[in-house]
């Protein structure tokens, strides 16, 4: 045998048990690495899922619908409506399991055979924390469990084994092709240096023949051991260098992987329920902000409908239910078509801004004809429930303009995305006063400047000006009184608007409006004669009706000199 292939045979096996090693280690590390990160994923997903069944429990522990089957049964179809939210693959599957091992509830169908129920239980019953694994439906899956008392479900977020295993396959079949390519490209480097390394041997032999034959002592052979040798120790080198290279971009990335995910699933986590997915698209290149308190000026709308204890104790619960939901999804879609988010609901009232936490130059428009289109889809509403042989609903809407305090408060364990502040508490007041005022929809003074400013109004209350414009951009107004809500000295203008007005209504609210600059300049028998001719026009109008027997008694019996028309709520 030649020395040539001695050395191979001696050095070749060595490379490969060094390359097969360092495969291995970069195998397992990043396989890992991914199935850790698929794991944690699946964790997080459980995580999420738990604190919204514990949220949706609480709201109804919070308004004593705990005991209610049919309140629980729609906290138990929005605790699955949410399941189906956070699934990210078609083969994803997340089922509630209840006592007896049946499915109450999933994402998608599944089919539980005897024998799996039965194996699927016994892993169940060993309350086993971590990665299980299980056939269901007759496949091969792993899934993250945990058990909901409220329900009485166990809450299974379950995976295709192969799915699920899917990256770390892939890593193993790419390692494997990277090994052979690695013992391939070795193999030929060792021939060659073998080759190169025992050639001085060969002229070693050469020589010696040449002497032997030819008796000249002068032959030399040059020896070439040490180049030979470093070069084949800096080929080797290279090599291992760009393995460890290889292994440390494959952690980096998984690392990278893990930290993004987390991210966007933290910042969804905050919003998802009060923020249009493409509104929490525009943050991810600064989510830290959404999370900052800050004082910022946007529009407040309170919505509530009259008498709806009177209403509800008409229906029955779910029906009551049916009805509120029908209500609630016209209003919030017109809400979100006007570039305003849903704060929150208080009981049958809704508050929502506009303004945050995106601002748009034209904040106090979008609200003012969204609470006009709020109350034009109660007219449809009502509609559908006349044909249903249902209580028509009627609301009364307040919107205010002004500076509050906009962020996350709350503790750790429950926040809310809200605004706070003496702005907030004006405008829920003004929707308590559409009902002293009669009027569905009333605006407060610093709205009405800012929609005056931004050329919204078809015309101001001192112009006379009534008739919107053409395009119907523009929305006539009318000054109904200044008032001081209860709890504040300061008195505030107060105003209703309108999409458009017929030809008498135009009439009477000019004449109206006038009649408001004579009463604030205490011209009361003039006033008088405004408003009475606004009464003619529209017979049984309550807001210049109201003026007008006012006029009238301050006419006959003058308010002191420091009167500044202020009228003060004693109620809310």
């Amino acid at each position: 045998m030649k020395i040539q292939a001695k050395i191979f045979l001696v050095i070749f096996p060595l490379i490969i048990v060094t390359l097969t090693l360092a495969e291995a280690a970069s195998y397992f590390s990043a396989v890992n690495g991914v199935t850790r990160v698929a794991q944690t994923l699946l964790g997080f997903k459980a995580s999420g899922l738990k604190n919204y069944a514990d949220s949706q429990w609480d709201l109804l522990a919070e308004n004593n619908y705990d005991s209610r089957p049919d309140m629980i049964f729609a906290a138990q179809e929005a605790v699955m409506s949410y399941a189906k939210s956070i699934i990210l693959s078609d083969s994803e599957i997340i089922f509630a399991l209840d006592a007896a091992g049946n499915t109450a509830a999933a994402t998608s169908p599944v089919e539980i055979s005897g024998g799996e129920r039965t194996a699927l239980l016994r892993l169940l019953d060993e309350e086993s924390e971590g990665l299980l694994a299980a056939k269901i439906g007759g496949k091969e899956r792993v899934f993250r469990t945990f058990y909901f008392i409220p329900f009485q479900w166990h809450l299974l977020l379950s995976e295709e084994r192969s799915v699920f295993y899917a990256d770390a396959e892939s890593i193993a079949a790419q390692t494997a092709v990277t090994l052979a390519a690695a013992l391939a490209a070795a193999a030929a480097l060792l021939v060659l240096f073998t080759r190169r390394l025992t050639r001085p041997l060969e002229r070693v032999i050469a020589a010696m023949n040449g002497i032997i034959s030819g008796g000249d002592l002068s032959a030399r052979v040059p020896v070439e051991y040490r180049d030979e040798t470093g070069h084949l120790a800096l080929t080797f080198n290279t090599m291992t260098g760009e393995l460890e290279k290889a292994y440390e971009q494959i952690k980096r990335h998984a690392f990278e992987s893990a930290l993004a995910q987390k991210k966007e699933e933290r910042i969804r986590k905050i919003f998802q329920k009060y923020v249009p997915k493409d509104l929490i698209d525009k943050f991810f290149a600064s989510p830290e902000s959404m999370l900052v308190g800050d004082n910022r000026t946007l529009a407040i709308l309170f919505s509530d409908i009259r008498s709806f204890t009177t209403i509800s104790e008409g229906l029955a619960p779910d029906e009551l239910v049916k009805n509120l939901n029908r209500y609630f999804s016209g209003q919030v879609d017109i809400i979100m078509n006007r570039g305003g988010i849903v704060d929150k609901y208080i009981g049958d009232a809704i508050m929502a801004i506009w303004g945050a936490p995106v601002q748009h130059d034209d904040d106090a428009p979008r609200a003012a004809f969204a609470g006009l289109d709020m109350i034009d889809a109660v007219k449809e509403f009502n509609k559908k429930q006349n044909e249903l042989g249902k209580p028509e609903f009627h609301i009364g809407i307040g919107i205010n303009y002004g500076i509050v305090t906009v962020g996350n408060i709350g503790s750790e364990r429950k926040m809310d995305y809200t605004v706070i502040g003496d702005m907030v508490n004006l405008a829920s007041r003004m929707e308590g006063l559409t009902k002293t005022y009669h009027e569905e929809i009333l605006i407060s003074e610093s709205l009405y400047e800012k929609l005056k400013e931004q050329g919204a109004l078809a015309g101001t209350p001192e112009s006379g000006v009534s008739s919107p414009a053409a395009d119907g951009s523009s929305l006539p107004a009318r000054l109904l009184d200044t008032v001081a809500v209860k709890g504040k000295t300061r008195g505030v203008r107060i105003y209703t608007i309108r999409r458009k007005l017929r030809e008498d209504e135009g009439r009477a609210w000019a004449l109206h409006n006038q009649g408001m600059e004579l009463y604030y300049g205490r011209e009361f028998s003039r006033a008088a004669e405004k408003f009475q001719a606004a009464v003619s026009i529209l017979p049984g109008d309550f807001a210049a009706g109201n003026l007008l027997e006012r006029c009238r008694a301050y006419a006959a019996a003058p308010p002191p000199e420091n009167w500044d028309g202020v009228e003060v709520m004693t109620s809310k």
